[in-house]
């Protein structure tokens, strides 16, 4: 599976009122494996900056003045999105801006190139409902070291998001890494998941011992076990 965890940093919050995206980048994971593909691009918006938001990111409309407009680098983008799951944290927020600048192109939406999205704040506020759950609170409460984001920046916080991504599914990372790593420790070429299990039964020594365990569960309780009333029915 191929995700992209998605960042986009702005000249102000409404894409409704003529603002723009300043920067873009994205990190790609396949299998849950960071594969340090990434892709990211400062552009200039052709307008001036709101004072807050400069406040979060830090560009100037100085530094911006000889980057790339988005339409300049609008294939580039969606070459390397395209097919992938996105992973997005606050996605309507992403999206929003993404699909305001495919519009002024008169191209799809980006759901055309992408059909699934994931929104890690929705996935937070239902794992930690009633606490923070922005990135760096996020990033506190996985143990993400976050010490160098003194600003937001779209590939920093690419990067810290695909960290906290994985230690809010650590489930299903556990598994995915047990399943890989199952061939490199037995020495054949087909997934763990496959192999036939081994069964391994109990000997009477094994059974005795049990049986005497059940026998003194039963008297310091004083009723019969379950697993004996179990087998009983």
């Amino acid at each position: 599976m191929r995700q992209i965890f998605l960042d986009t940093e702005t000249t102000g919050l409404d894409p409704r009122q003529g603002h723009r995206i300043i920067e873009v980048a994205g990190v790609e994971m396949v299998n849950r494996r960071l594969t340090g593909n990434r892709f990211h691009r400062y552009l200039n918006p052709e307008r001036d900056i709101d004072a807050g938001a400069q406040q979060v990111h830090g560009l100037t409309s100085e530094f911006l003045q000889d980057k790339p407009r988005f339409a300049d680098i609008v294939d580039e983008l969606i070459a390397f999105l395209r097919g992938a799951e996105l992973v997005i944290h606050n996605a309507p927020f992403d999206m929003g801006f993404l699909n305001a600048e495919l519009q002024r192109l008169d191209r799809p939406p980006l759901v055309e190139y992408c059909p699934a999205v994931t929104d890690t704040l929705k996935l937070a506020k239902d794992l930690h409902p009633g606490q923070k759950n922005n990135l760096d609170a996020l990033c506190r409460r996985y143990a993400v070291d976050s010490t160098s984001r003194t600003l937001h920046g779209a590939l920093l916080d690419a990067e810290l998001l695909g960290a906290v991504y994985l230690g809010m599914t650590r489930g299903q990372e556990s598994l995915v890494m047990e399943v890989e790593t199952a061939p490199a420790q037995f020495g054949h070429q087909h997934s763990s998941m496959h192999a036939p299990l081994r069964v391994i039964l109990a000997d009477t020594q094994e059974l005795a011992a049990h049986d005497t365990e059940l026998t003194r569960l039963e008297q310091e309780s004083r009723r019969a076990s379950l697993w004996r009333t179990t087998l009983a029915e």
